[in-house]
């Protein structure tokens, strides 16, 4: 159909479906302000992507880029997920021999509690993380991560805001126990699914009326590539599922794949809508 290969402009813009569209904050090249001031007209929520190497490669936010951000957030009606810097895992050990300077702590537990009290005046739509994955799945693990998230849930006002995130390094179904004990929500990553060679549309179906956030890419050699590489069958099955979803729909991808991978969004959504 020559349409699909002429997506509807509208459909690159803010308030376009019936969720809330993101990108990551690496679009553009430059830090996290940067990228908020030039996408905030173009998407609807930016996954503030945060890493923590050391004292000098870092780019957990000061209290001038939270001030900056929130500025941009409410002038465009733009909302914030903040990506944890680490795997969640009990209070210890400590992360790695650093000489860090005060005030942040050593342990990833207590390094997501940080996170949170450093961006709880963006008011984020969903603080997304995964859980360190040694031991993944055992009767242990399970025990000290349901731990672990009672702590962090202490941290927030509303713990739904915490959404945890499938990875591709166990099946979904471990998390279902974690899911289940404590009261948080979803991240439902379409990528880890298409990487593990898993269908996703029975997850969707399970997971959806409890996923807060939704992140989709694709893969070829290596993970988080452009929507353009998905075969349009597999993108249009996962689409049709998100008709009537209200969530953020993060495009987790970085650098010119956002862009082509906002166009094949648009492109499967006017196939399905049809």
């Amino acid at each position: 159909m020559m349409w699909a290969s002429r997506p509807n402009p509208a459909l690159s813009s803010k308030h376009a479906y019936p969720f809330r569209l993101g990108s990551t904050s690496y679009v553009y090249p430059g830090d996290l302000v940067h990228n908020a001031e030039r996408l905030a007209s173009q998407v609807d929520d930016i996954e503030l992507v945060l890493f923590d190497v050391s004292d000098e490669q870092h780019n957990l936010p000061d209290a001038a880029t939270i001030k900056r951000l929130a500025q941009i957030g409410r002038e465009y009606g733009l909302s914030y997920t903040v990506h944890l810097p680490f795997d969640l895992q009990p209070d210890h050990p400590p992360l790695r021999p650093l000489h860090r300077q005060p005030p942040r702590p050593q342990s990833p537990l207590g390094m997501a509690r940080w996170t949170i009290q450093q961006c709880q005046s963006l008011n984020p739509y969903a603080y997304v993380f995964h859980l360190d994955t040694a031991h993944a799945g055992s009767p242990a693990w399970n025990e000290q991560m349901i731990a672990a998230l009672n702590d962090l849930r202490t941290a927030v006002d509303d713990p739904e805001r915490l959404t945890l995130e499938n990875l591709e390094s166990y099946p979904p179904d471990y998390l279902e126990p974690i899911y289940t004990a404590v009261p948080i929500r979803r991240a439902l990553d379409i990528g880890h699914l298409w990487k593990q060679g898993r269908d996703p549309l029975p997850v969707i179906d399970r997971w959806l009326d409890h996923t807060r956030v939704i992140h989709l890419h694709a893969m070829q050699e290596y993970d988080h590539r452009s929507l353009q590489l998905a075969p349009a069958d597999l993108l249009d099955a996962v689409v049709e599922r998100l008709r009537g979803w209200s969530g953020v729909l993060t495009l987790e991808v970085f650098e010119d794949d956002f862009f082509s991978s906002r166009e094949a969004l648009a492109e499967s959504w006017l196939r399905v809508m049809g």
